[in-house]
């Protein structure tokens, strides 16, 4: 029997849904997908709904596709940005939340620099939470929609090879991504510096190398993480420049394989780092298609946890 909603009541990380959710997400953005390329882009699934966008971190591309996908439906946005609020004069997470959830808001989409502060506040305010990136730990959306590009261009995940190049230590993305890709059937390896990789990522269950060449002749998909300098509290490379010459994706390099691959990145791009242009913009590239993926995987999951069954396309 089909499923036709979701487990859950809320998006936490990708380890706490089913690959059943994950499924329904895919299809269900299908036909969102469809509805944002139309002349007249908008749909009044939510038209009921009000959605605050909690975001304690800066946040360009995950903000604005989250925004644009809410309005899309056609809900009541509020947007919160903490660097103008109140948290600034001491005000705790939950009289935050709580303050917002007596002007009647339905679902919260929040970034937090904090593990588990999403599922913190699932436990203690009565509102679908999604969460759009807590510390270092899951981006559920980022992997969904990451997943969903690769599937559109693969057919289906089961056995095929992804690779996952860069800072895996700092990066929620990775995570969320091991976790989706493995419960579609996938298998993961991880390739970066020693120290950019987590000791004992083995226990995941994904392959480890540290030879980039190695590992795009391994893979069917590479997904270039970029560095992230704002969550180290060391030196983890000696500098850019080194780790762009042992661990950046270049033509040169895709060019000298025996294999077409997929190239990836969830942004934002580094160029001349973990990707050249001449990649970034080739034709092993679907990065822009991630762009427009997010978008329509985003209103699928707002859309499924409103408690929506079937598409009102």
């Amino acid at each position: 029997m089909r499923q036709s909603q979701l487990s859950t009541d809320h998006l936490l990380g990708i380890k706490y849904i089913t690959k059943e959710d994950i499924e329904l997400i895919f299809k269900t953005a299908e036909s969102f997908k469809e509805v944002i390329n139309r002349p007249i882009k908008k749909v009044p699934s939510l038209r009921d709904i009000t959605i605050a966008n909690l975001f304690f971190e800066n946040s360009t591309r995950t903000k604005m596709s989250f925004e644009l996908a809410e309005k899309r439906l056609s809900a009541d946005v509020i947007n919160f940005s903490s660097s103008s609020s109140s948290v600034k004069k001491g005000e705790t997470l939950l009289d935050t939340v709580n303050n917002i959830l007596s002007m009647k808001v339905d679902m919260i989409v929040m970034r937090h620099p904090a593990q588990g502060a999403p599922f913190f506040l699932s436990k203690h305010v009565d509102a679908n939470i999604i969460n759009a990136g807590d510390g270092t730990h899951e981006h559920p959306t980022q992997a969904l929609l990451d997943s969903f590009s690769m599937v559109e261009k693969l057919g289906n995940l089961r056995g095929k090879k992804i690779l996952i190049v860069g800072d895996i230590k700092h990066s929620r993305v990775a995570l969320s991504n091991i976790f989706c890709l493995q419960k579609l059937g996938a298998q993961v390896m991880v390739c970066g510096p020693p120290t950019l990789i987590p000791k004992m990522i083995h226990l995941l269950g994904v392959k480890v190398e540290y030879d980039l060449q190695k590992a795009l002749q391994w893979c069917d998909v590479a997904n270039l993480l970029r560095i992230q300098l704002e969550r180290q509290d060391i030196k983890y490379i000696p500098s850019l420049r080194e780790y762009a010459l042992y661990y950046g994706v270049n033509k040169k390099l895709l060019d000298s394989l025996d294999k077409e691959i997929i190239v990836m990145h969830p942004g934002p791009i580094n160029r001349g780092v973990e990707i050249t242009s001449d990649a970034a913009d080739s034709d092993h590239s679907i990065i822009l298609q991630q762009v427009e993926n997010g978008v329509a995987i985003r209103m699928a999951v707002l859309y499924l946890l409103a408690g929506r069954r079937e598409p009102e396309v």
